[in-house]
């Protein structure tokens, strides 16, 4: 399960309706699956359908999290037309398994945000708890 306060549930949520069309990314970290900070990071493809983060970026994030003690809990991103279920290209691009992926699907006017941890053989949910 993974906890996240709601000031940074609805930052990612911010984040993902001011970069529409295109898709937003980031990481959440904490510890124990509790989110204690949200990176928002640069969609490199700047693409609706797609994202990456340069090496550069995620090297400072890395940095930031060891200094503060903080785990990578999970990376998020935005499907701006599409639910909040990992696509192919999500689950080919899944270059850390025990990390969850965080979705938030804005084709509703509500956005949804789920969460999952994909595998080479399959996607398993997880939980989300906004606190």
């Amino acid at each position: 399960m993974i906890r996240i306060p709601k000031p940074i549930y609805e930052t990612i949520v911010e984040h993902a309706r001011k970069e529409a069309p295109l898709e937003c990314c980031g990481i959440l970290a904490g510890k124990n699956g509790r989110v204690q900070k949200a990176f928002k990071l640069k969609n490199e493809e700047q693409s609706p359908d797609r994202y990456s983060i340069s090496p550069q970026e995620q090297i400072k994030v890395f940095e930031e999290m060891e200094k503060d003690s903080l785990d990578m809990i999970a990376i998020y991103h935005s499907h701006t037309h599409t639910p909040a279920f990992p696509s192919e290209t999500d689950v080919k691009l899944a270059f850390y398994p025990e990390v969850s992926s965080v979705i938030i699907s804005l084709m509703e006017e509500i956005p949804v945000i789920k969460a999952f941890r994909i595998r080479k053989d399959r996607i398993e949910p997880e939980e989300i708890e906004v606190i």
